[in-house]
């Protein structure tokens, strides 16, 4: 069984499996096609990652792969916390620029679906917060970008001091979200 809830942007999908608890601890199914497929997610996934952050306050993203290449995402995160984020960046779309802004942790078992078109990045809240990712397509360097993740024009509040924040040097560079050109 799923629990599937819409956020203010369409296409963006809070998604939390049902737990089955016991003396032991919890089982449950993270992905399963058909429920999925039931609940109005039918996108292929191709690929998994995994990340470790050490420390709390670090930032990925934001990130996106441009098409033919574009991903769409299921993050989870398997040890500590995070505060996820999704920016719509299809041009078309009367959301375009805004974001959701969702709570995912261990404990909570909560995933988040986010749509081909749109920037993903996460902070974390934890040391050593591990978060699992399914994408719709592979990893390609030549579609890969970033757009700054503390870009005021965005006003994302990311639960982490911004002058504290871990940070890649591709991330610190990244362009500002009035200088993207979406590709989507």
């Amino acid at each position: 069984m799923l629990d599937v809830q819409k956020t203010e942007i369409d296409g963006v999908l809070l998604v939390t499996p049902k737990r089955f608890a016991d003396a032991r601890g919890f089982f449950c199914e993270t992905y399963n096609a058909e429920r999925f497929r039931n609940a109005g997610i039918e996108d292929v996934f191709v690929q998994d990652n995994h990340s470790l952050s050490r420390e709390a306050g670090t930032v990925r993203g934001l990130h996106y792969q441009a098409p033919p290449r574009a991903q769409a995402k299921l993050v989870r995160v398997l040890r500590g916390s995070i505060i996820d984020i999704a920016v719509d960046a299809r041009k078309s779309s009367p959301t375009f620029g805004r974001h959701v802004r969702v709570h995912l942790s261990a404990a909570n078992g909560a995933q988040l679906f986010i749509p081909a078109g749109f920037l993903h990045g996460f902070a974390t809240l934890e040391p050593e917060t591990e978060v699992a990712y399914k994408v719709t397509d592979f990893y390609s360097g030549a579609h890969d970008g970033a757009v700054l993740w503390s870009d005021p024009a965005l006003a994302i509040d990311w639960g982490v001091d911004p002058k504290r924040a871990v940070l890649s040097d591709k991330d610190a560079k990244a362009a500002l979200f009035a200088d993207f050109n979406s590709p989507f």
